[in-house]
């Protein structure tokens, strides 16, 4: 069986279904499912719930070399233990039963979802210094230019824009948003912005380019959010991998995990299928709607329109992402769209002018959304 989606941009994506590994899915669930495989991922669940034993290529951040890009070591091959193993499988565990607690009570909760923490190698490592060529110097300036600001709200004995406090503000008086006042900062209190990036992983990404610039972008993210010590989850996904995988999550950054070695696993991201926007949309603003920052930042970085099968298309996955950005909105969840494909008037009216970044120079993109970011600090 076999479906075709096609973009204002002539991209084609086609729809057909493959072997899976079905971990995760319910017992009655488990029926194979033959077909044509096309855009097979290497990255599946058989390999997000291990480590490769072949790790005498694996290294590690050891800081910054004099033109900015990463300096690496190559780490121990036999410093993942089976305990440590044990562990990245309990989390990957850990993730997919709160993913389906999320959409349980929502239209997507009939949809077969799996989380997946992809795994790296040494040709994902040789593609991220590549990538970096060039970016460190312009993160570290961006980063150079807000660590002040970030320093000094920090070290400040109180934190502002309360609704109640033992002292009284008057320049926030302005804002009307009745939060005039501060309070005494506990000690252990954190930075105020967590930042939250889902890569859309359709086959259209593919295209012109756009598959490179959005992996640029997401390294652009990550070592500036490390260098500035704001927490950060980078999720990929994708829709329609199979019968008995309707919805594909990979966690490739998170900050309950966080690793220094997610920067490889970022090069992990491919163009595969459909996308489940709204489905994908809620699973992350849920994660950071329950964490302690203040600030909660949402990007989505898309090149077309929402379509999954079998009617997720349309005005009805148009209307699930709207309700689900209000619904986050009142949450304190912050959206904003990078658009980088031909569909840009839609995703625009979809997130509204003033959550819409409009990615035309894609060599750009990079320093645009670290910049982004930047300002809400």
């Amino acid at each position: 069986m076999s479906k075709k989606k096609r973009k204002s941009d002539d991209a084609v994506e086609i729809r057909t279904w493959g072997d899976i590994d079905d971990t995760g899915c319910s017992k009655d669930n488990q029926i194979e499912e033959k077909g044509i495989a096309l855009k097979k991922s290497a990255d599946g669940d058989e390999s997000s719930s291990r480590v490769s034993d072949d790790d005498s290529t694996h290294m590690e951040r050891s800081g910054l070399g004099e033109d900015g890009s990463p300096n690496y070591h190559q780490a121990n091959p036999e410093s993942m233990s089976e305990e440590a193993k044990q562990k990245e499988r309990d989390f990957r565990k850990k993730l997919n039963r709160e993913a389906r607690e999320v959409i349980s009570d929502s239209i997507h909760q009939k949809v077969k979802l799996i989380v997946h923490r992809p795994d790296y190698d040494e040709e994902n490592q040789q593609e991220y210094v590549r990538l970096c060529q060039g970016l460190m110097p312009i993160v570290q300036e961006i980063a150079r230019k807000t660590l002040p600001y970030l320093e000094h709200e920090i070290s400040s004995d109180f934190s502002r824009n309360r609704y109640y406090g033992s002292k009284f503000q008057a320049d926030s008086v302005a804002y009307k948003d009745y939060k005039y006042f501060a309070k005494k900062r506990p000690p252990t209190e954190s930075p105020s912005l967590v930042v939250g990036l889902r890569v859309d992983e359709s086959a259209s990404m593919s295209a012109y380019g756009r598959l490179e610039a959005a992996k640029r972008a997401v390294i652009a993210v990550y070592e500036y959010c490390q260098l500035c010590h704001i927490p950060i989850l980078i999720y990929g996904d994708t829709a329609d991998v199979s019968r008995l995988e309707q919805m594909s999550i990979f966690a490739y950054a998170d900050f309950d995990k966080a690793d220094a070695n997610d920067r490889f696993r970022l090069m992990r991201i491919h163009a595969r299928s459909n996308n489940r926007d709204g489905m994908a949309l809620r699973i992350m603003a849920e994660r950071l709607a329950a964490s302690p920052q203040k600030t909660k930042l949402l990007i989505s970085i898309s090149d077309g329109q929402p379509k999954a099968m079998d009617d997720y298309t349309g005005s009805y996955a148009v209307t699930d992402m709207k309700q689900t950005i209000q619904e986050y909105e009142r949450k304190g969840v912050t959206f904003l769209a990078a658009a980088i494909g031909q569909d840009k008037d839609v995703i625009s009216e979809i997130y509204g002018n003033e959550r819409f970044l409009d990615i035309t120079n894609l060599q750009e993109f990079p320093a645009k959304l670290v910049r982004m970011i930047a300002r809400y600090l």
